[in-house]
């Protein structure tokens, strides 16, 4: 049968169908909009991270690049020296460059080894504590205090230290390294040269005095990388630790310091490095020598560092090549040191310090 309303529905269905493409146009149009807003910031965010990891890049680059230039400098002013004196470098205690004699660095590589040991080991005992202390056992409050102090004596200039040490420590230490002569005197490294007896003129400028002003600018540098891998041990071994009836002390021994084992050695060479190659405060304390001997508390030393500061101003063509092969071999020296602590210091980060 003939239907009256089927023209008017076919109309209505024939005005919707003209509709719906011009409204899914419009679907898709704002569709793409959409997605174009989507995908825009993810590009964006790519350039700008290619960006940045190429600055990232650059800059860290530049560090090795700046290494290697200060290492092939100092190789090409001391390359003359070195083809001079060859091997003898090395083995020869004499420094005369300028009057065409023998020179080498025998005779004070001894003594800035020294100087940095006897540095290290009144550093490192102290450091450790003081790291442990503000990590375990100080409040809050004086926890913030004694970092920020121990932050600013490691930006004390070393010519403060040596000043301090020349004129108000060194009279001081005098007294204690007569005592270690007098009482420890059987040993080599506190003998005295019986030529000048045991009288107090004896032993100022020493290797000891040296060293102890050296270690109080290396207790900054070794107890903030301790401090800092202390502060990471596990809270969860420590935690069970005390559940289990621990004294904190317990704690600190079985847990904080087998963790921060690795700090402890990392900071100590860290520390090292710095005290090899410290100038300033080593040059204004000892009496330079040349004359390789045992005792640290008898007056005499010298190093790498305070050789090339005394020198340099007075050196001919010849000394300064030689100084400058001394340089590359403090460098070589202290950049052995650094990278080594460096490694063992991001092995504790990582957690496998308890593994050396």
């Amino acid at each position: 049968m003939f239907n009256s309303r089927s023209p008017s529905r076919q109309w209505t269905v024939r005005r919707r169908a003209k509709a719906d493409p011009v409204t899914s146009v419009t679907d898709v149009v704002e569709t793409n909009a959409l997605e174009k807003d989507r995908v825009t910031p993810v590009v964006r965010r790519g350039k700008v991270d290619r960006v940045y990891r190429a600055v990232a890049t650059l800059s860290g680059s530049i560090v090795f690049v700046v290494m290697a230039l200060i290492g092939g400098f100092l190789l090409y002013r001391g390359i003359d020296a070195l083809r001079l004196s060859g091997w003898g470098f090395i083995t020869e205690s004499q420094w005369a460059p300028d009057m065409g004699g023998a020179f080498g660095i025998a005779a004070v590589l001894p003594y800035t080894v020294s100087i940095a040991l006897v540095a290290l080991f009144l550093a490192v005992p102290i450091s450790v504590a003081t790291a442990l202390f503000i990590t375990e056992y100080a409040p809050r409050r004086l926890r913030r205090f004694l970092t920020a102090t121990i932050d600013l004596l490691a930006a004390v200039p070393s010519l403060i230290y040596g000043l301090w040490g020349l004129f108000y420590l060194q009279p001081r230490l005098i007294t204690l390294s007569k005592w270690l002569a007098d009482n420890l005197g059987f040993i080599p490294f506190f003998k005295v040269n019986e030529d000048f007896g045991t009288s107090l003129g004896v032993f100022p400028s020493s290797t000891f005095v040296a060293g102890v002003i050296v270690s109080l600018m290396v207790i900054p540098i070794c107890t903030s990388v301790m401090r800092e891998v202390f502060g990471q041990a596990p809270p969860g071994e420590r935690e069970g630790a005390m559940a289990l009836g621990g004294t904190r002390w317990g704690v600190v021994r079985d847990v904080v310091l087998p963790f921060g084992r690795g700090g402890i050695i990392g900071g100590s060479m860290l520390g090292l490095g710095r005290a090899l190659g410290e100038t300033i405060a080593v040059t204004l304390i000892i009496s330079p020598s040349f004359d390789a001997k045992w005792s640290i508390v008898e007056q005499g030393s010298n190093s790498i560092a305070a050789l090339i500061a005394l020198k340099f101003s007075e050196s001919t063509e010849t000394g300064i090549s030689a100084l400058m092969a001394a340089g590359l071999a403090l460098f070589v020296i202290t950049l052995i040191v650094n990278t080594a602590a460096s490694s063992v210091v991001n092995r504790s980060r990582s957690g496998s310090a308890t593994e050396i």
